[in-house]
């Protein structure tokens, strides 16, 4: 499905019909004559208003109801495109052959003038008739030999990988998987070719659906050798993005999300000096980089000195940079989003983050930065050493498929950014449901309590996968009150004393509900299908878009 947003991006197409061509007219203009009617003698019908107004009438639609009025003659079709109408573009694009002619279309006529262009190849298509690549290389250790979401397989592969599978046969390649990667390259493609000469272009984000085929680098370069044997079509890809930057005359807003192999270690030195030292936000991330390599280096970010957002993986952000940053030529940065993924961390190093006179040095030149970290399956060992004092920490989201976080990590989060944290997530995506873990075993306090009683600014808790126990959350709930927006736990994850279930003169479930909705001051139910969370989505999708939401929100 081909979205549009223009510019009211959150304007979507509710159950009612559009309003008629005429009563459109009428909102925008004034009283405009029916077809029929004359004036000064002569007919007059909406095909003979003229370009201008037609196109100040569109200006008041929403974008599918820009659409739905632009059948009503051919002269309001010629002026639908106009430039001023689509300062921004906001697609979502399934990887499916049937959106190719609809978004060649759509490119052509805007393409060359739009000012913001954010596109999600969102890969929802998942082929389910054969093994996902990663898959595939465990012998179907993820799921059965079926297609499983990115999460699964990408936890999947990294454990093949640090077992030592990669001395195994290749894998199968799927017929479907080989059409999946061929459909997003030729989108690719026909985005980038449309905007290459765009030098309007004021913000540009792609994201790529598609990180189940960059989790494990073999794979996807398997795939690719198919798809693109002599690599011609990768080249073109990097070369049309390399374009974009050089013709750029007033890009703010680069960001770039796990495109495969779209951006490379040379692609910013395509930016003029003069644009890159007025770039305000800058966000990279591919997991296909292999081995040390990364795609901006401390050197590079020294031309970067109006950023003022900033989203790189983790073992990208280096001691190095931290001091560039932090130095007096460059201004305040407001916000910095940091991924931490356990196959960056098997491939990489921690050996050359941020110390925490780094971070103290960075705060003192950036007195309102605020930093937004998302870890995906890291050794609580790991966070414990990432996790430094200094960091002003507004959010923090764990999501893990194989290694669960321990109470350690979230103690050291509650005592350390009391004064900062706003976003707590704990995400476990297991398989058996029998079992989760206790964060608060072989402790006098429950962990996420004592979270909740000391970080005063807390505002967002959603957990699954973790044990709950019921007399805690409604300690929450009363700790925080109303000030805690959302509190999100699935139904699973609650536990109740023994003797909580024993009294019989009272039902633990309707007890708990009634506790937690007077704690929290409204209406509360604990979420019954995991689906419903509001954090539930793929991970690095939930990263980018959080990224942008928590970059826009300087």
């Amino acid at each position: 499905m081909l979205l549009f947003l223009s510019q009211e991006p959150e304007a979507r197409p509710g159950p009612p019909p559009p309003p008629p061509v005429a009563a459109a007219a009428a909102a925008a203009a004034g009283p405009v004559p029916a077809a029929g009617m004359s004036v000064c003698g002569e007919a007059v019908g909406a095909g003979s208003l003229p370009s201008e107004l037609v196109v100040h009438i569109f200006s008041f639609l929403a974008g599918p109801d820009r659409l739905r009025a632009s059948a009503a003659c051919s002269h309001w079709r010629e002026c639908l495109f106009y430039p001023a109408l689509w300062p921004r573009l906001r697609l979502s694009l399934r990887v499916s052959p049937a959106e190719r002619p609809r978004l060649e279309f759509l490119m052509r006529k805007c393409g060359w003038f739009v000012r913001e262009l954010r596109v999600q190849f969102a890969a929802d298509n998942y082929p389910s008739a054969c093994p996902s690549p990663a898959a595939a290389v465990t012998g179907g250790a993820a799921g059965g030999g079926g297609c499983e979401g990115p999460v699964v397989v990408a936890a999947a592969a990294a454990s093949a990988a640090e077992a030592g599978g990669a001395g195994e046969a290749p894998p199968p390649l799927c017929p479907r998987w080989l059409d999946l990667l061929r459909t997003y390259l030729e989108l690719v493609l026909c985005v980038l070719s449309s905007v290459r000469n765009n030098r309007n272009l004021q913000k540009l984000s792609l994201f790529g659906d598609i990180s189940i085929l960059q989790q494990h680098g073999s794979i996807s370069n398997t795939y690719l050798g198919k798809v693109d044997p002599d690599g011609k079509k990768i080249k073109q890809i990097q070369q049309l993005f390399e374009e974009i930057l050089g013709n750029s005359r007033q890009l703010k807003w680069l960001s770039c999300g796990f495109m495969l192999q779209i951006v490379t270690p040379t692609s910013l030195a395509s930016l003029s000096n003069p644009i890159a030292n007025t770039m305000e936000h800058l966000s990279l991330l591919d997991n296909h980089i292999p081995g040390n390599t990364t795609l901006i280096t401390a050197v590079e970010l020294e031309r970067f000195v109006n950023l003022r957002s900033l989203a790189l993986d983790f073992c990208d952000f280096t001691a190095e940079m931290a001091r560039v940053l932090a130095d007096s030529n460059h201004v305040p940065l407001h916000r910095l989003s940091l991924l931490v993924h356990s196959v960056s961390i098997m491939h990489k190093s921690l050996d050359s983050m941020p110390e925490d006179e780094n971070w103290k040095a960075l705060t003192r030149n950036s007195t309102n930065l605020r930093v937004y970290i998302m870890a995906f399956d890291v050794k609580s060992d790991d966070m414990l050493r990432i996790l430094k004092p200094s960091i002003p920490l507004e959010r923090i989201h764990f999501d893990s498929y194989i290694t669960c976080v321990s109470g350690a990590v979230v103690d050291l989060i509650s005592r350390q950014y009391d004064k900062f944290l706003t976003h707590f997530i704990l995400m476990n995506d297991v398989i058996d449901m029998s079992g989760f873990p206790d964060l608060s075993d072989n402790l006098n306090e429950d962990p996420l309590v004592l979270l909740a009683w000391r970080c005063t600014r807390l505002s967002l808790l959603a957990v699954h996968g973790y044990t709950v126990w019921a007399h805690n959350l409604i300690a929450i709930a009363r700790l925080r009150g109303s000030d805690l927006k959302v509190l999100e736990v699935t139904e699973e994850s609650i536990d109740f004393d023994q003797g909580e279930l024993a009294d019989q003169d009272v039902d633990p479930v309707h007890n708990l509900i009634e506790q937690v909705s007077l704690g929290l001051g409204r209406p509360w139910h604990a979420v019954m299908d995991i689906e419903l969370l509001s954090v539930f989505t793929e991970p690095t999708r939930h990263f980018y878009r959080e990224m942008q939401s928590f970059s826009e929100g300087i």
